[in-house]
Parts: C-alpha cells; sequence; structure tokens
C-alpha cells in the first residue's frame, strides 16, 4: 500500500503530538496554581496558555502548505527536513515560553516559524508562477 503523503502525514502526526504535549503542559500548569478556569494573570499559566495558542495558530499553515507542496511533487527531499525543523522549533518555543523574559529557545522558535511560514508561501508561490 502506498502512502500518498508521507511527509505530511509525519508532520500532522508530529503536530497531534507536539499539541498533546503542550496541553499536559498547561494542565500541570493549573495544577500546581490550582487554577481551573481562564488564566493567572500573565504568569506561568498565561505563558503555557499562549505557546500553546501559538502553535495552534501557525501550524494549520504550515500544514496546508506542506500538504499542498507535497501534492505538487515538488518536496523531495528538503520538505521533509522542513517539516522536522519546525516541529523542533515548536518545541524550542514551548519550552521558552516558560521564562518569565526572552529565552534563547522561545526566539529559535519564533524565528523557525517565521523562516518556515515564509519559506513554504514563496516556494508554493514559485511552483503555481512555474519558476519551480
Amino acid at each position: 500500500m502506498a502512502i500518498i503523503l508521507p511527509v505530511t502525514l509525519s508532520a500532522v502526526a508530529a503536530a497531534a503530538i507536539i499539541n498533546i504535549w503542550l496541553s499536559i503542559r498547561v494542565g500541570q500548569m493549573r495544577s500546581k496554581l490550582k487554577v481551573i478556569h481562564g488564566d493567572d494573570g500573565g504568569g506561568p499559566l498565561t505563558r503555557r496558555m499562549r505557546a500553546q495558542l501559538n502553535f495552534v495558530e501557525n501550524t494549520p499553515f504550515v500544514l496546508a502548505l506542506i500538504a499542498a507542496i507535497e501534492l505538487t511533487g515538488r518536496g523531495e527531499p528538503w520538505l521533509a527536513y522542513v517539516a522536522g525543523i519546525y516541529m523542533l522549533g515548536r518545541i524550542a518555543h514551548g519550552i521558552g515560553m516558560d521564562g518569565e523574559g526572552p529565552t534563547k529557545p522561545r526566539m529559535i522558535g519564533v524565528l523557525i516559524t517565521m523562516l518556515t511560514l515564509l519559506g513554504l508561501a514563496v516556494v508554493a508561490l514559485l511552483i503555481l508562477m512555474g519558476v519551480m
């Protein structure tokens, strides 16, 4: 049985696992701070909630671009590497959000996210224009 979109399938699976990890981290902080509803007014719970929301805000665009590029057949072999680096960047961002101020993992995660979104969007447009 041939897998039609192996990079997309792998990326979606990785994204689901990362989202579960981020959810668990939010739940752990809720338990620790005894906050059932809402947030803690900008403290560690809020930062973990923002890490998960930021993941949910950006990842659908990345996954859609990965799928679209893979469907064109022009993503071999680099697309899998981009997907993997993106997921590692999102893990770094989640860890970095535990700090009260700017942290290196958070900055790395943000940079990887923005470059991935921009790079994949440019590739998609180049494919559309017939340049790639």
